[in-house]
């Protein structure tokens, strides 16, 4: 089967912009996506099924439905986007798939994309900062297929990098593959720490102000605010609490090292 994208509905788009959301380090990207589509009207116009997503089934209310991921309409000041959203994407672990696996659902995602008429794609997603994240505010980190796309966003308040590195998964294929087919692009990392499984909602509030600055989008904030609040108050805490740890201990952990559950 590999990846299966059934068009559900099919509409005529002037300019498309497609921005992707999947689940990754942080849950930045998907954070972003779904809270933006819980904001604005939209309408999904594409499933995608892929036998490189876990073998099992999603249960609701005692009924199955297959795990997939969807390609959602939503016209924003006369803009037309398509969102990438969904709980999977294929898994980045050798140990469980192969790189085939992402190289096909990308290329996949493309083909169906460009039918559509996209020629550029926003890419969100997270950056590990390590333990980093725990003292500093994040910032959104930017990297692009021209540097007139680097220059835009460095305006809008991202940065770049210090460091060359690699960006893995959807996040990164559809931005490298789409170059090559004439699609231009940018992946918005928010910095994170890939501990916080349950999702980093601090990063992806800096994410969403730095679109809605970049698209003159008007997002109510309210409730993002008050989950990266929450983040926030916990990591001052912990650092806190970590710093007086390493002030008053008389012993290092066994093999000199310390633990944190």
């Amino acid at each position: 089967m590999a990846t299966r994208i059934t068009v559900l509905k099919k509409k005529e788009f002037k300019n498309p912009i497609l921005l992707t959301g999947l689940p990754g380090i942080g849950l930045v990207g998907k954070i972003c996506v779904d809270y933006l589509l819980k904001q604005f009207k939209h309408e999904i116009i594409a499933v995608i099924i892929s036998d490189a997503f876990p073998p099992s089934v999603h249960t609701q209310n005692a009924l199955i439905q297959p795990i997939q991921d969807e390609i959602v309409y939503c016209k924003i000041k006369d803009q037309d986007f398509l969102f990438l959203a969904g709980p999977v994407q294929p898994h980045l672990d050798v140990r469980f798939g192969g790189s085939m696996e992402h190289y096909e659902f990308a290329e996949s995602i493309l083909v169906t994309v460009k039918k559509m008429g996209v020629k550029q794609i926003f890419t969100l997603a997270g950056i590990n900062i390590g333990e980093q994240r725990l003292t500093v505010e994040p910032k959104v980190i930017v990297s692009a297929t021209n540097q007139k796309l680097v220059n835009q966003f460095k305006k809008d308040g991202a940065f770049t990098a210090k460091h060359d590195g690699l960006i893995s998964g959807a996040a990164g294929l559809l931005l490298g593959l789409g170059k090559e087919q004439g699609i231009e692009g940018a992946c918005l990392m928010g910095e994170t720490n890939p501990s916080l499984v349950y999702g980093d909602h601090g990063a992806a509030k800096k994410v969403l102000e730095l679109l809605s600055k970049h698209f003159d989008w008007k997002v109510n904030m309210q409730a993002i605010d008050k989950e990266s609040q929450g983040i926030e108050k916990a990591f001052t805490q912990l650092a806190k609490q970590l710093e007086e740890q390493h002030q008053h201990s008389d012993k290092p952990g066994p093999d000199g090292l310390t633990y944190v559950r």
